[in-house]
């Protein structure tokens, strides 16, 4: 497994660790279409991103990269939404380095929208980026 893909899958695990102690809890998913029903504890989706650095380091040769994810919240209230968004901020500031899978984990400020729900009022929608910094030999795909 990818040294990318151990930090997405960290950072998935984390989340969904933490906010499973909500009652109700929110239902976390990875990589998944939001669903047409919104959960009563509310929605939260880590997307895998994209990476927006990589720098070189030499002898030996070694990859700084930093790849950001996307963490989607999805709740029926903006109060919902707000300790949504308050519970993963403490999240990962409790394990910046994700159980050790990168060495520096750090959100982002959010963007908002409403957004439809089947059988329900608009519901709040907030997009938080997370930065993901670690370190690969080699290559920075490995």
């Amino acid at each position: 497994m990818s040294v990318r893909e151990t930090a997405l899958a960290a950072l998935y695990t984390r989340l969904g660790a933490a906010l499973a102690a909500r009652n109700p809890a929110p239902k976390v998913l990875r990589n998944e279409t939001v669903r047409q029903r919104l959960p009563t504890g509310g929605l939260v989706v880590v997307r895998d991103g994209e990476t927006v650095e990589e720098t070189a380091i030499l002898s030996p040769l070694a990859w700084a990269v930093e790849h950001r994810a996307e963490v989607e919240v999805v709740a029926a209230t903006g109060a919902l939404l707000d300790t949504l968004l308050v519970d993963i901020a403490a999240a990962i500031a409790g394990d910046r380095t994700l159980g050790g899978a990168v060495e520096w984990a750090q959100p982002g400020a959010p963007s908002f929208d409403d957004v439809e729900a089947e059988g329900a009022a608009a519901a709040r929608a907030a997009s938080v980026p997370v930065t993901l910094s670690f370190t690969v030999a080699g290559s920075p795909l490995a």
